[in-house]
């Protein structure tokens, strides 16, 4: 199994400490994740069960944590859980869903759904859970499977 990381100055295979992580979520209100010209960051774990040696799409197990982050409104995660051809389970953090429908641009103009941000402390504690876990889908927040989601939840840019 390999760990691999983009997130602010960290990049590469592996997984900086919780130490290193942690300001950037509890960081005063407003001012985390300074956004110098990123606001998505990622970890992932490929390889998951032995299948470290295949390739991705030809039986290799994935698992993608994926994040947006916007001071004043959250973060919202994408865990994305990927297998053998055909297999793709994906779920998104779950906030406020009576504002699924309004929507928060990133830095590269994606269109977020508002619905699906959570606060940065909570967001903290999946990344964490995340981390300790080796990639379980973190408990610690409520998720909404990606296919349960109405159709065009994520609009295209």
């Amino acid at each position: 199994m390999n760990k691999y990381v983009y997130f602010h100055g960290f990049r590469g295979q592996f997984w900086p400490s919780l130490a290193q992580l942690e300001p950037h979520f509890l960081a005063p209100n407003g001012s985390q994740w300074v956004r110098g010209g990123n606001d998505s960051w990622g970890f992932s774990v490929q390889g998951l069960e032995g299948t470290e040696e295949k390739l991705f799409g030809r039986g290799r197990k994935d698992i993608n944590l994926d994040l947006w982050g916007i001071p004043d409104v959250g973060v919202l995660i994408i865990y994305d859980k990927i297998g053998p051809p055909g297999f793709r389970d994906a779920f998104t953090s779950k906030g406020d869903m009576s504002r699924l429908s309004e929507l928060v641009f990133s830095l590269h103009d994606t269109p977020l759904p508002v619905g699906l941000f959570i606060p940065f402390p909570k967001a903290w504690l999946a990344v964490k859970e995340f981390m300790e876990s080796e990639g379980q889908l973190p408990e610690s927040i409520e998720w909404v499977r990606n296919a349960d989601l109405p159709p065009n939840t994520f609009p295209d840019p």
